[in-house]
């Protein structure tokens, strides 16, 4: 059974970064797109963003996002997410996520940018 666990989340201030890391496990991981969701409180799930299964590619679901960049490590089995300039509207459960051939979710990590 697929499996990904997230880390990194945690409590920072108004303008700050972080670095979530997935680490997922069970399936050819550098065989699949894995892609970042985060659910704010009260709000539904949105997408932050994608990477291809080799890494060349990415994209994003916020619209005018530079503040974002997704990587991957594929010998570590390992999807990052660093965030920077951080704003209370990121606040927010962020998940792993991979829907072939079926959805995956891990079981998140919180962020929470308040000062």
């Amino acid at each position: 059974q697929v499996h990904f666990v997230e880390s990194g989340g945690g409590l920072v201030q108004p303008g700050g970064s972080l670095t979530l890391t997935c680490a997922a496990s069970r399936f050819t991981f550098g065989a699949y797109a894995i892609t970042w969701y985060r659910q704010a409180p009260e709000k539904e799930r949105e997408l932050v963003g994608y990477i291809t299964n080799n890494g060349m590619q990415s994209g994003f679901g916020i619209p005018g996002n530079g503040r974002f960049t997704i990587s991957r490590d594929n010998a570590k089995n390992m999807v990052y997410l660093t965030m920077t300039n951080l704003e209370p509207d990121d606040t927010g459960v962020y998940y792993c996520y991979r829907d072939v051939p079926q959805d995956y979710w891990g079981q998140g990590t919180q962020v929470i940018v308040s000062s």
